[in-house]
């Protein structure tokens, strides 16, 4: 069985909740300090973005028997990738080279999106998107999960621009 298949199987299968809540916070804590390393290492991190699947497993602290885990790493990381689209995630072996280029405002975005406050809240994001940057990107996720809605209050301003309440000019009953 591909690691894929495996992480996908204890990934998505909460029958036991306990073995599943077990497997998932390994996954997040692996994952912190896999980005911790990345992202610590900026810019010069290319060592834990480029080499075979157990190579970069190991230089991210994954242990060996995580394989599925490291995988499953790979797969959320996929979509802040420029070059996402290039990586085979069923056919990742042990020999699998991987070439990690990201897309840096794209994934603390997806961090945000992913609710994930111990990954965007990781200290050296500092040290890659300013603070003005961040900033942007948190207002550009809040606005983009917005409720958004047609109907206008009666206390709203009129959308005619006369400047009155809704209720007090369009939306007077006759």
């Amino acid at each position: 069985m591909s690691y894929y298949k495996t992480w996908m199987d204890k990934s998505e299968d909460a029958s036991n909740r306990q073995e599943y809540m077990e497997y998932i916070n390994r996954y997040y804590a692996l994952e912190k300090v896999a980005y911790e390393k990345i992202l610590g290492a900026y810019p010069n991190n290319e060592e834990f973005l480029n080499g075979t699947a157990a190579e970069l497993a190991k230089k991210l602290e994954f242990p060996k028997d995580a394989m599925d885990v490291f995988v499953g790493f790979i797969d959320g990381i996929k979509s802040s990738l420029t070059n996402g689209d290039d990586i085979d995630l069923e056919a990742i072996d042990d020999n699998y080279e991987l070439k990690l280029v990201i897309d840096y405002e794209k994934l603390y975005y997806n961090m945000r999106d992913a609710k994930a406050d111990w990954l965007f809240g990781i200290k050296a994001w500092k040290d890659i998107l300013s603070e003005d940057k961040r900033n942007e990107i948190t207002r550009e996720y809040r606005e983009s999960n917005m409720a958004h809605s047609e109907h206008i209050g009666r206390n709203d301003p009129c959308p005619c621009g006369s400047g009155k309440k809704y209720k007090n000019c369009c939306g007077k009953k006759g």
